[in-house]
């Protein structure tokens, strides 16, 4: 099989990719027989295939748009019917996530700083959730083994169970990673110092800054207005990273850089499959009330069942599944001790603590189905997955203060939050942060550059990013920053043919990633055939001068359209006389 190099890592309990590739039928001789078998029967249901891409509009995501049509006439030009569906972002992922209802989606994927994001990603027990967790329905039990395997093991043992899972990956493509890109913000040093200590896209960016006075306010230029409308933590639709809801809400723990360290939590142990949680003493809800190992537990059981049992089936929040997925159960031990029974390994254990815990005298109360008058409410739904949450209630350094829909939202500091007392945290230095919306890069980089602003708080569009690194005022720098997540394209895997890894694999081969990160993304990016990390990847799977996985059939963007069409017929495609691509129905 041109470009994929047989695995030597599997052992008694692994998976070879010639088993995979047996599994799903990825061989001549089976294509053969499925031309025979079509010669046999009648055509008359065999159509042109007709897809389409769902993205994002141009000032929601110009990169989206762009790879949608890059990857849309490389599909025509093989015979292929293909329309682009633009929608704001949060009817691409309403559609997308929740709704499941698409064909094929091209744009970012949130990725993780740890291969364990594909347990959630990927395993069929997620399927038919909505939310990150497997937005693909993509089922394979032989990778669901694989995902598990990585999650149980620590250490050395757990590099090569990753590497394992990333060689299944690649035979079956489950989706098709094409980029990280990197992340460029434009921020001022005369109000504020000390920037890129931590990413400015997580809460720790805003914290352990060096302000010039008092009390002062961080005025942030932001180009995403869904923040303004929704500040629900458990929503898909309205949240990316969810920066801004971190600030307003703690976790047990943080992500800084690659490593999980104690944020409301002051320290835990792990011993066989139980993690034990300390709480921080006197932290408060934004309301006045305490934070208890009670808010933990709920936090945890309402997030895996938002109906609160009230239901015969659970619905569970489609944000954070994956991460709750690892807790088995969780009880408090005192008010400020929490035991977790967690399905993991200690290094993938930690990860169960970063999920926003919620006040349970609030949320309690939103386990009914939502109230929409002329609006019949989807089976499951509950009012947990549909308020906006204004105003919201969390325990974080910053409270809400008011906001204005497609203009503002306003932040003030907590004075007695845990940051404000323990030396070894990053401390909230800005009396407030008001989140300004501009829907535009190039206006927002002006409210920077005239001192209107303190920084672009979402990476700058990639076609900026040279002119603005050339032409950078005083007290103005840009930060660069490498990406969590990364672009791709997605396939509706409970639709045909994209349920066919055999057509997912020639598609992936109409790609040119490298063209696309020089024309698309102005160099601001690295190709990779991989979505996790260079330093998980194995060697034979990472980037280098082409993708080792799904090799370009072409060169320099240009399409090889005969090879291509005949990558599809050996898989038991066939093409029309006027070359369209026929598919049965």
């Amino acid at each position: 099989m041109t470009g994929i190099a047989s695995s030597d890592r599997a052992g008694a309990d692994g998976v070879s990719r010639r088993r995979l590739l047996a599994a799903t039928g990825l061989t001549t001789a089976t294509a053969g027989c499925v031309r025979q078998l079509r010669s046999a029967v009648n055509r008359d249901d065999v159509d042109q295939l007709s897809l389409s891409i769902t993205t994002y509009t141009a000032d929601g995501d110009r990169e989206s748009i762009q790879l949608a049509r890059a990857i849309g006439e490389a599909l025509e030009a093989v015979g292929i019917d293909v329309t682009i569906d633009m929608r704001s972002q949060d009817e691409v992922l309403r559609a997308v996530l929740v709704n499941h209802d698409f064909d094929v989606y091209v744009g970012p994927h949130p990725g993780g700083v740890d291969p364990d994001f594909l347990y959630g990603a990927l395993h069929s027990r997620f399927a038919e959730e909505a939310g990150w967790q497997n937005p693909y329905g993509y089922t394979n039990l032989v990778v669901d083994d694989l995902l598990e395997a990585q999650r149980q093991a620590a250490g050395d043992e757990r590099a090569d169970a990753v590497a394992e899972m990333l060689e299944a990956f690649a035979t079956e493509l489950p989706f098709l990673p094409i980029c990280v890109r990197e992340e460029h913000r434009l921020v001022r040093t005369d109000r504020f110092d000390g920037w890129g200590q931590a990413n400015t896209g997580t809460r720790l960016g805003y914290l352990g800054l060096e302000a010039s006075g008092d009390d002062l306010t961080l005025e942030a230029a932001h180009t995403d207005p869904r923040v303004s409308m929704n500040l629900n933590p458990l929503s898909v639709e309205y949240r990316n990273e969810g920066t801004f809801t971190d600030l307003l809400y703690d976790s047990l723990a943080t992500v800084d850089g690659d490593e999980v360290r104690p944020w409301l939590a002051a320290d835990w142990e792990f011993d066989d499959g139980t993690l034990t949680v300390d709480l921080r003493e006197d932290c408060w809800f934004h309301d006045g009330e305490a934070v208890t190992a009670d808010d933990v537990a709920f936090t945890y059981r309402f997030l895996r069942d938002t109906t609160r049992g009230e239901r015969r089936f659970p619905a569970p929040a489609p944000r954070f599944r994956g991460r709750v997925s690892l807790v088995e159960s969780v009880d408090p031990a005192d008010e400020h001790r929490v035991e977790l029974s967690v399905d993991a390994g200690a290094d993938a254990a930690a990860r169960a603590l970063l999920v926003p815990v919620l006040p349970a005298h609030i949320w309690e109360h939103r386990s009914s189905p939502p109230s929409v008058p002329g609006v019949d409410v989807a089976e499951g739904t509950t009012e947990a997955l549909t308020t906006d949450n204004v105003p919201p209630v969390g325990s974080g350094p910053y409270e809400f203060a008011d906001r204005s829909e497609r203009e503002h939202v306003t932040l003030e500091r907590v004075d007695d939050h845990f940051t404000r007392r323990d030396p070894d945290l990053p401390s909230p230095t800005a009396g407030r942060i008001r989140i300004q919306i501009d829907p535009r890069s190039t206006s927002a980089i002006e409210l920077v550059e005239s001192g209107d602003s303190d920084l672009t708080s979402l990476p700058l569009e990639s076609y900026v990013v040279d002119d603005v690194i050339e032409g950078t005022v005083t007290a103005v720098d840009v930060l660069t920053s490498s990406s969590r997540g990364f672009y791709h394209v997605g396939f509706n895997t409970r639709k045909t043919p994209y349920s066919n890894p055999n057509f997912r694999r020639v598609v992936a081969r109409l790609i040119d990633e490298a063209w696309l990160v020089e024309d698309v993304f102005h160099g601001h990016a690295r190709a990779t055939a991989m979505p996790v990390a260079e330093e998980w990847t194995p060697a034979d799977l990472t980037w280098d001068d082409g993708n080792p996985v799904a090799p370009f059939l072409g060169t320099d963007g240009e399409l090889d359209a005969d090879a291509a069409r005949s990558a599809f017929e050996s898989i038991g495609f066939r093409y029309a006389d006027d070359g369209t691509l026929r598919v049965v129905r």
